[in-house]
């Protein structure tokens, strides 16, 4: 794909996962004018790794998730959209930002399901769900503990990757699955490490002792 345009973002967009934007810089209210007018309508979503998303001149990762745009609405000032994760993409080469991020890149292959990969993706899910258990003792969770997934084996393996309660870097790490395999044994690894982490921290309400 040459000039496939871009969207760099704060977080990791996910095959399968909603992403709802609001957008109001200039550039990208340039760059929707242009992909509306596509059939489907379509972006890359990469996460910055260094820099802000308003403005530009931030510091890219490489591979990312096709959005493709499925609900708009125009505000005063700013468009709200939603967008579904579709394929994903690796970028070869970021082009000028003008007016808008623009990349030559590449789709990477879609992963397959293998019925052998059941029990692994059975206790992948309970690890998943564990973990959002133990973190909502902390913080408040954007993903319940019974969220349900997609009847796709494959979909679904992506959403427990999405939903699970990790950093940038390690969901980036998942993006990069070559396997089914790969995706669920990284997340269940990934996900065990961010359980004990947060383990180790004693609960809100423990005060020390004091005379």
């Amino acid at each position: 794909m040459t000039g496939f345009p871009m969207f760099p973002l704060g977080s990791v967009l996910f095959p399968h996962m909603p992403l709802p934007l609001r957008v109001f810089e200039e550039r990208y209210m340039v760059m929707l004018a242009g992909i509306l007018q596509d059939e489907p309508s379509e972006f890359g979503v990469v996460l910055i790794e260094r820099g802000q998303e308003v403005g530009g001149g931030e510091k890219r990762f490489t591979v990312g998730t096709v959005a493709r745009i499925v609900q708009l609405e125009a505000g005063e000032g700013f468009i709200a959209l939603l967008a579904q994760g579709d394929r994903r993409l690796e970028v070869a080469e970021w082009l000028d930002d003008d007016p808008f991020p623009r990349a030559d890149a590449r789709f990477l292959d879609d992963l397959e399901w293998d019925d052998a990969l059941a029990d692994l993706f059975e206790s992948t899910e309970k690890t998943v769900r564990r973990a959002l258990a133990v973190a909502s003792e902390f913080v408040d969770q954007q993903w319940a503990v019974d969220v349900e997934l997609s009847d796709d084996p494959v979909a679904a393996a992506w959403q427990l990757a999405a939903i699970a309660p990790l950093g940038g870097l390690d969901q980036v790490e998942l993006l990069r699955s070559a396997t089914l395999r790969e995706l669920l044994e990284s997340t269940a690894r990934l996900t065990d490490v961010a359980t004990e982490t947060m383990q180790s921290f004693p609960p809100d309400d423990e005060d020390e002792d004091s005379d």
